[in-house]
This record gives C-alpha cells, structure tokens and sequence, in this order.
C-alpha cells in the first residue's frame, strides 16, 4: 500500500515516545516530561499582541508571499547583522521558512539526486537523515564523539564519498550533545566545502539558548561561507514560539534560490500575521532571550549537579537547554526511567547509532520537575 520511499523511513523517535508516554498517562502515572526540546516558558507578550493585531487585519487573510514579507526579510537582514555582523540580502540570500524543519526537509529535494551522498552528523537531528532518503539519496554519518568534541572528522571521510556528497548538515550549538563549534572549526568547513563543491546546511537554531557569557557563532561569519552554503534559523527557541512555525534560510544565493524552487511548489508561504509577530520578536526588545536563558541556567545547574551527586559523568553544557549523558545502555535507560519512575528522556540511538549510550535531557520543565525527577531516580538502582 505505502510507497517504497516512505517504507524506507524510520519511525519518527518523538512521535514513538509520545506514544509511550500516553501509555503511561492513561495507567494514571504522573509523567515528568524531560523528552522532547519544547520550551514551557510563554512567549513574549509584545509578540503575542503584534500577531493578535496582524490577525484582525482583513489585508492579512490572503495567501502570503512565498518567500515571505519584505518587511520580515529585512527584519531579518537587520537581525543578522546586529546579532553577528553578517551582511545579507533580502532579496536574494533569505527566505521564510514554516520553521528550520521546513528547510532542512527540503532542501535535499532542490540538490540531491537519487545516489548522491548527504554527509549526515551521528548523533544529530533525524531530519537530516529523512530528508535526505525522501530525496533518494545516501546517508553517510559522520561520527560525533565525546573525544573530538563532539566535532566532526571531516578528513575521515573516504574520499569516493566525498566525490559524490552534495550537502553537509552541521547543527552547533548541537542536538542532542550540545557541544559547540569554534569559529576556527566553521574556517575549516568552508574549506573542506569549497574545495569539494559541496553545500553547507548549518542548523543554528539553539544560538542564543547561551550560558555564562558564552555566545555562539553564526557559520555565516566565517569567511567565504556565503559562497559554501546557507545557515538555517528559527524562532521556536529563541523567542518560545515553537508552535509558530517561522523561521529562515539564510546564505548563498544559488542554494536560497534552489531551496525557493521547491517551496514555491508545495506551499503556500507562512501566515502574514504570524510574520508581522516575527518582525516584532527580531525588532523588539530582546530582554526575554537573556530572561529565559537564565532560567535554564538555574535548571541546568539544578540537573547536572544532581545527576553528578548519582555518579553520572555529566559535562556541563554552554548552550541548548539539553544535557548530554553517558549510560551503558540509553534505550533500556530510557525505558526503565519511564517504566519505574514515570521520567521521559530521550534515548540517544534516536538521533544515530554512535548515540546508542547516551540519554538526553531536556531543561524545558520547572526546577521543581526536575527536581522531582531527580528524587525519583535516587530511588531506583541505576
């Protein structure tokens, strides 16, 4: 009945683990949530206003810009070049997206053809992986270990699938490690792409979740890299607005106007109202980004210093309201938290197989979650 594309997928982890998560609920447990990267925090409220505005405005009822509004475009530019002193074109080098996930699972269908390589990070977000089999093309995984990083090797990849690769997906600050990237490592990925023609796709959704002053670098500052490939951003964690949908593709011209093509043919752009509540968030005051990333902070130490008091060797993350954690075994982890204690974590084979003994946590419940959660397991033989 189905397709062989769609037979070759794997089922989505997060719908899997809503599943048994709901399963749970209907027995009557009481479920701590640590799963899925949601931010239980509000979004602010001048955004709210601006899309509850946008929305009783009758102009803003028809079918939307494709590419977007040029006054989100320029909001964009403005957002950029404040944020991390990148220069980039409305017109040409930036276009709307219904999030980065809408990006990251298209733009393989505007490059890849069927037998192509798309150089995949292990563990990392499973988009890159799906979109590129809806794509037909192969998935190499470059492997993210504890040793380098959790940074790549891209020497390490054999040169005959080097010759085929059309995209590399990189996502620093990263999920699920939550490592991040010296702007040093970004010179070198352009390099490496300009000198194999391959395009670079940078997730850089997790930017501005930073702790302790640190403060993550856009690929798009490293030098040439409007000529190696394009940066994917979003909303959803900056500016809580998950369920919004809104985000951007921002970069080489050739690879925006690629990603275009395919977008102009299967939807019908994102919601004018809920851009002009973009506009708002890029241009408005941005007190709330340090507000909840200082909440995470709390949590983070909060998580971290628990799990160390249980003996797990947890490294202390800079940004991304995940932590990262070495088990022997993260799926029967994972389940017996779940089972025996009512906590969702995410298993971190989810994300690949050189995630097989890690669980990742997510910061995005109350201190007093976490701190439930974390009673709950120092009851438990872990």
């Amino acid at each position: 009945m189905y397709s062989n594309r769609l037979g070759n997928l794997p089922p989505y982890l997060f719908a899997q683990i809503d599943e048994l998560k709901e399963e749970q609920v209907k027995r009557g447990v009481d479920v701590i949530d640590l799963g899925i990267g949601d931010p239980d925090l509000p979004t602010p409220p001048h955004i709210v206003d601006a899309l509850c505005r946008a929305a009783r405005d009758p102009a803003n009822h028809h079918y939307p810009s494709y590419t977007g509004m040029n006054e989100f475009r320029d909001a964009v530019a403005a957002w950029y070049r404040r944020r991390f002193s990148v220069n980039l074109d409305p017109e040409s080098e930036i276009t709307a997206l219904m999030g980065s996930k809408d990006g990251i699972a298209h733009i393989p269908e505007a490059f890849v053809n069927p037998g192509d390589f798309v150089l995949v990070p292990d563990p990392g977000y499973p988009v890159y992986r799906t979109s590129t089999l809806f794509a037909e093309g192969r998935v190499h995984e470059i492997p993210l270990l504890a040793e380098n990083g959790f940074l790549p090797d891209l020497s390490a990849i054999p040169p005959q699938v080097v010759k085929k690769a059309k995209i590399l997906f990189l996502n620093y600050p990263n999920n699920p490690t939550a490592a991040t990237a010296p702007m040093e490592f970004f010179d070198e990925v352009v390099d490496f792409a300009c000198e194999h023609d391959i395009i670079v796709v940078h997730d850089n959704a997790y930017s501005e979740v930073s702790f302790e002053g640190y403060r993550a670098p856009s690929f798009l500052s490293a030098h040439g890299a409007m000529e190696a490939g394009i940066e994917m951003h979003s909303l959803s964690k900056t500016y809580n607005m998950t369920g919004w949908r809104i985000g951007m593709a921002c970069g080489k011209m050739e690879v925006i106007k690629g990603l275009r093509r395919v977008k102009t043919n299967i939807d019908s752009g994102v919601f004018n109202a809920v851009q002009h509540a973009a506009i708002a968030a890029l241009t408005g005051p941005q007190d709330s980004i340090r507000e909840a990333s200082d909440v995470y902070q709390e949590r983070r130490d909060l998580l971290v210093g628990g799990l160390r008091e249980m003996g797990f060797p947890v490294a202390l993350p800079q940004a991304t309201f995940y932590v990262w954690m070495p088990v022997e075994n993260g799926f029967e982890f994972a389940r017996r938290l779940l089972n025996e204690a009512g906590i969702v974590v995410t298993p971190g084979v989810g994300f690949g197989r050189y995630g097989e003994k890690y669980v990742r946590f997510a910061i995005t419940r109350s201190k007093e979650r976490i701190e439930e959660a974390l009673d709950r397991m120092r009851g438990l033989d872990l």
